[in-house]
């Protein structure tokens, strides 16, 4: 048996980050699918593994518990599978991390799809994004990442932190052109540790495997179809 089953969507989006936090501490996995995760959200809260508005819900099998939220899932992962820093100061730095994380994604996607991109939001939104990968060239240069070594909140080898902020980037500037050549100029120093990261094997399979089965799509929907539409040249 699998060490825990993902509920997520088919795409990367948001389960791509518990995707590469499995991958990167060498667990396995299973995918219950869409028709899982549609059943599970028409039919009664007490019918759920855990109490969930969405996915991601990650379920422990050996631990015989599930966790629903992104954020507390990567909490979860990084407490039982020590993947958390020694220190006060470091661990909640990483959870900064992930739920700064978690807020670029709820912004890139306009909240899910409230609206749809255009043109003129972009321009107008497009400050405000390179502030975001601003603050994660500052966090970097404070914790000595520069731009042919060192990791998000320093240390020897990569880190949870580091995982969350190449799932982040990565997969976002490998799908539209226009986050890619902002994130390039705006955070090279971060773009450059992106790549490390992502080359490490169990991210980089990850990766090519979210290729095969989810192509070029980011999140789904119309605001995934707006997101391909005005974020690429």
């Amino acid at each position: 048996m699998a060490d825990y089953e993902l509920l997520y969507w088919s795409a990367p989006f948001r389960g791509q980050f518990v995707r590469a936090v499995l991958a990167f501490a060498g667990k396995s996995w299973t995918e219950g699918g869409d028709a899982k995760i549609s059943r599970l959200l028409a039919g009664p809260v007490d019918a759920m593994p855990v109490p969930f508005m969405g996915p991601p819900v990650l379920i422990d099998h050996k631990a015989d518990m599930a966790m629903a939220e992104m954020p507390a899932i990567i909490l979860y992962l990084g407490e039982t599978l020590d993947l958390m820093p020694d220190t006060p100061e470091l661990r909640a730095m990483t959870m900064k991390i992930v739920n700064d994380a978690n807020d670029v994604i709820d912004e890139i996607t306009l909240n899910g799809g409230d609206h749809m991109w255009s043109h003129k939001r972009w321009e107008e939104y497009k400050p405000r994004l390179a502030k975001w990968m601003s603050i994660w060239e500052e966090t970097g240069r404070r914790y000595g990442l520069d731009k042919d070594a060192g990791h998000i909140l320093g240390g020897e080898a990569a880190g949870l932190a580091d995982v969350i902020t190449a799932t982040l980037w990565t997969t976002m500037v490998d799908r539209f052109s226009k986050i890619h050549d902002l994130f390039e100029t705006t955070a090279p120093m971060t773009a450059a540790l992106c790549l490390r990261v992502s080359a490490l094997p169990p991210l980089a399979k990850l990766s090519g495997k979210a290729r095969k089965d989810y192509g070029d799509a980011y999140a789904g929907g119309q605001i995934g179809a707006s997101m391909a539409k005005i974020l690429n040249d």
